[in-house]
């Protein structure tokens, strides 16, 4: 059973690590200010979810495998926008 549930936490901490980098990336506003702190902290969240990413994907069922390539297809787009 802690192996089923390390399973599980790994991938929602990819999960999660995805979220906060498409929060993150939404937040910034071009041509303001505070740009380009904002792209940083961006870009620094997207470097976490590829971490959380590549970690869940150790320990993955097939089921999760498929939805953590999509979580990092997601990361990719991001990381061209930036």
């Amino acid at each position: 059973m802690p192996y089923q549930k390390d399973k599980q936490q790994a991938f929602q901490a990819a999960q999660q690590a995805v979220e906060q980098a498409k929060e993150a990336f939404s937040a910034i506003e071009r041509h303001q200010p505070d740009e380009g702190t904002r792209m940083k902290q961006a870009r620094q969240e997207i470097e976490e979810a590829e971490l959380q990413i590549e970690k869940a994907l150790t320990v993955s069922t097939e089921h999760q495998h498929e939805q953590l390539a999509h979580f990092q297809q997601t990361i990719d787009e991001l990381k061209q926008q930036i």
